[in-house]
């Protein structure tokens, strides 16, 4: 059997020692049907010390596998993440997520790293092994504000994305890199794309995930509230709903830039991923953790049945307590009613 437990084993002894030294000394008092009860509140207690140990028994020994990679996600978060026409008519930005969950489970143990542009381009986390931070963000992430649009272009974060790569391959030069980029190709300033070419070396595989429709989709007004809700108006063009339109040819010219494959996204067709490079997917380095079965619950089913004998215990001396509260109904005694003189009567 082998010991887990919640605290430093000190401050449980700490935090026991003199609860069980009163329950003992009350035990020693106690007469009849009290010594029952203070022995089983001292089960109870040594009932709780043994379920804060975490019991256990060891089990088998289950190899871990690591991606020794580093992969940045580029996000594109201007106001046609939100179009919607992904799944019917749900936002783009939740085919992003889905698809970004997939990449996470696709490569464990690699190292991730979010950029976001819009007006600019951002590190929304620079590059970590907590993928549950990482779901976090995207989960809270929302477009830039409507008002604040002036048009945005689809190569904004080249620059940023070649420092992160760059900088991860000084940092970790036996580590490969890739690059998955998510957008709609949609170029909103009338100036050309910034080209990727100069993350091309830096990068070992990845992918161009893009969403939308030929068709397009409406967006929804967006006023950064904390809620991360759209403002139930569309943003209008001519009287009309706007509407959002994929553009393939630009997401393939990024696809080539960086050296990688493009791919159109659908609610209906599965992610395709390549494989991390060989040589960095492995075993031998990756150490393994054992399987431990847990015994703790015992320990709580004991004190939850011992807190019910307690409670019923409880409420049973309530109900008589107020039984004996209530005040009883006694019968007053009749007195002899004395007759009045009347006014004629003799004085």
């Amino acid at each position: 059997m082998i010991f887990q437990p919640v605290l430093n084993v000190f401050l449980l002894v700490l935090l026991c020692v003199p609860v069980a030294a009163l329950a003992v000394i009350a035990l020693t008092k106690a007469k009849g049907k009290d010594k029952a009860l203070w022995v089983m509140r001292l089960v109870m207690l040594l009932a709780c010390f043994f379920m804060f140990l975490r019991p256990g028994i060891p089990g088998g020994v289950t190899q871990t596998l690591a991606t020794d990679t580093d992969i940045v996600l580029v996000v594109d978060t201007t106001a046609s993440i939100v179009a919607e026409d992904w799944d019917g008519d749900q936002p783009r930005l939740d085919g992003v997520r889905a698809d970004v969950q997939t990449i996470v489970d696709e490569y464990p143990g690699a190292r991730f790293a979010l950029i976001t542009f819009d007006a600019s381009a951002d590190l929304r986390m620079p590059l970590t092994t907590d993928t549950t931070s990482l779901v976090s963000s995207l989960d809270v992430l929302r477009p830039e504000v409507t008002s604040q649009s002036r048009g945005s272009s689809i190569g904004l974060a080249n620059q940023l994305l070649a420092d992160t790569l760059s900088n991860a391959a000084a940092a970790s030069p036996d580590r490969s890199r890739m690059v998955f980029y998510f957008g709609d190709g949609e170029q909103t300033v009338t100036s050309a794309p910034e080209p990727f070419d100069g993350s091309e070396s830096f990068t070992d595989a990845g992918a161009v995930l893009g969403y939308g429709t030929a068709e397009g989709g409406p967006m929804q007004l967006t006023t950064g509230g904390l809620d991360g809700s759209g403002s139930g108006e569309y943003i209008e063009y001519q009287g009309s709903n706007a509407l959002s339109v994929i553009d393939e040819g630009n997401l393939e010219a990024i696809a080539a830039e960086l050296g990688v494959e493009y791919q159109h996204r659908t609610a209906d067709t599965e992610l395709t991923l390549p494989e991390a490079p060989s040589t960095t997917t492995n075993y031998a380095e990756s150490g393994s953790v054992g399987n431990v079965t847990e015994l703790y619950w015992i320990a709580a089913l004991v004190v939850l049945a011992l807190l019910g004998v307690e409670l019923a215990r409880a409420s049973m001396l309530v109900a008589r307590l107020r039984l004996l509260r209530a005040p009883s109904a006694r019968t007053r005694p009749r007195g002899r009613r004395e007759k009045r003189p009347t006014d004629g009567g003799a004085a």
